[in-house]
């Protein structure tokens, strides 16, 4: 199991070396096909591995739109151990927003800025950035993900984004009960992967112009609203401004 999970971590830098622009400290092909002896022998291999990688957490099989939750030992907003959501490391790379949809007469599009999240411990987050989805009440994906660049800076209690989300669909063609998620994900040295630390999220009925702040709820992402517990006593928010377009 332990080779098999170091195999995966090694697919997912040779998936990130694929998708980058820079060569420096790339895993080669050459370096993949070292794996090859150890995947024929993978019941009887026993030399050591040829790579100084970490294993991949092992994994359930997920729905398709259902982010996957493994449990970790972690300090928690208050204290103890809680459940983790890490992303593949380290192939996905934050910063994949869509540009804004054509518009249809009659169709509102929807544009949300995200200014600024509030943490009491906002100077520690590594590499801090938003993942936004849109699920329907199954937790189903209504619209493609996206991620925000890393956060623009960190100060105090806050950590400042001013970036803009366009929504992938027109607002009139969002299945009732759908909602807008906000995932806050930071970068975990020690475990070497990227971690949800908490979530928020928007229904419809939020949808309208100008400013909002929404509250911050403890992980796992509960994409289907069923157990939300509120991350702190503390009042933090996620900041929001939401400007509708109307043909």
């Amino acid at each position: 199991q332990k080779t098999i999970a170091k195999i995966a971590t090694c697919l997912e830098l040779r998936s990130a070396a694929l998708q980058s622009t820079q060569s420096q400290d790339e895993f080669k092909l050459e370096d993949l096909k070292k794996l090859e002896p150890i995947l024929k022998n993978i019941l009887t291999y026993n030399k050591e591995f040829p790579f100084d990688v970490q294993p991949v957490p092992l994994r359930k099989i997920l729905a398709p739109g259902e982010e996957e939750h493994l449990e970790f030992e972690e300090d928690d907003e208050e204290g103890g151990a809680g459940a983790g959501s890490p992303d593949s490391f380290p192939a996905r790379v934050p910063g994949t927003l869509l540009p804004r949809l054509p518009s249809e007469p009659g169709m509102t599009l929807l544009t949300i800025n995200i200014e600024k999240i509030g943490l009491k411990d906002a100077g520690q987050c590594i590499d801090p950035y938003i993942t936004v989805s849109v699920k329907d009440l199954n937790g189903i994906d209504l619209t493609p993900v996206q991620d925000t660049p890393v956060a623009l800076r960190k100060e105090d209690t806050y950590v400042h984004f001013n970036v803009d989300i366009e929504i992938q669909k027109h607002i009139e063609k969002l299945a009732k009960g759908a909602a807008i998620f906000f995932e806050f994900k930071h970068y975990k040295p020690k475990k070497r992967f990227t971690s949800t630390k908490c979530f928020a999220f928007m229904e419809m009925d939020e949808i309208k112009p100008g400013a909002i702040v929404i509250e911050l709820y403890k992980k796992p992402t509960d994409f289907k609203r069923k157990k939300l517990q509120l991350l702190t006593k503390k009042p933090l928010y996620l900041h929001l401004h939401q400007t509708l377009h109307k043909e």
